[in-house]
């Protein structure tokens, strides 16, 4: 069973840093693709990052080079580092796996609070 536990979410002041991980279990994570999605009140979940198996990034549009996801190999486990941020940062945000050949199986974590304000 594939399970997904993402950490470091809170609060940040406008131009804060604050750096998330999902540390990934019952997948070899070598040949997984990590996804990074956020979901804000009222919004539709949306892609932020996604890191390929080969360790390649995509980003969102909105993301604007403030934002840097990564994998570890050795710790399984995948980070976002977030700079820059706003108060429309504030979401909660969740990482997905799936194995790469299989992309129609993916798995979830339960999700971190990020909130930004004044």
């Amino acid at each position: 069973q594939v399970q997904l536990v993402e950490s470091g979410g809170g609060s940040a002041q406008p131009g804060g840093s604050l750096r998330l991980a999902c540390t990934v279990s019952g997948i070899a994570f070598d040949v997984a693709v990590v996804a990074w999605y956020r979901q804000a009140p009222g919004k539709q979940r949306r892609l932020v990052a996604d890191i390929a198996s080969g360790g390649s990034v995509g980003y969102g549009d909105f993301v604007r080079g403030r934002f840097t996801a990564s994998r570890d190999s050795a710790k399984n486990t995948a980070y976002l580092e977030m700079t820059g941020l706003t108060p429309e940062d504030t979401a909660v945000y969740y990482c997905k796996a799936y194995h790469r050949s299989d992309p129609g199986r993916e798995s979830w974590g339960q999700g971190t609070q990020v909130t930004v304000s004044s």
